[in-house]
């Protein structure tokens, strides 16, 4: 594959102000992202997180989580939402009436 110097310059750019990432990662992705750096967990325990299973994921991590949740949406979550959020597999539903297909 040959690149351009323009092609590398956007790469570059894109490297260089962290955007690069949000290019290429599907909302699974950035989702799964959120917990992993919020909660500095593993990936393979996403699936069967729930609020309190872990010490990180209290009432001041749930707020961090919904927070990080919607920065990277760029939504505004509803209360009930919110306090539904009890999981990893629950938030991708929550998620969907924000028509954010995970």
């Amino acid at each position: 594959m040959k690149y351009t110097k323009i092609t590398i310059l956007f790469y570059f750019i894109l490297f260089k102000n962290n955007l690069f990432q949000e290019v290429i990662l599907t909302n699974l992705d950035k989702y799964s992202k959120v917990f992993i750096k919020t909660f500095s967990i593993n990936k393979l325990k996403l699936k069967k997180l729930k609020y309190m299973s872990i010490s990180g994921w209290d009432s001041v991590g749930h707020m961090t989580l919904v927070g990080a949740i919607e920065d990277i949406f760029k939504i505004t979550m509803d209360m009930d939402d919110i306090i539904d959020l009890d999981s990893f597999e629950k938030g991708k539903k929550i998620l969907k009436k924000y028509k954010i297909t995970i």
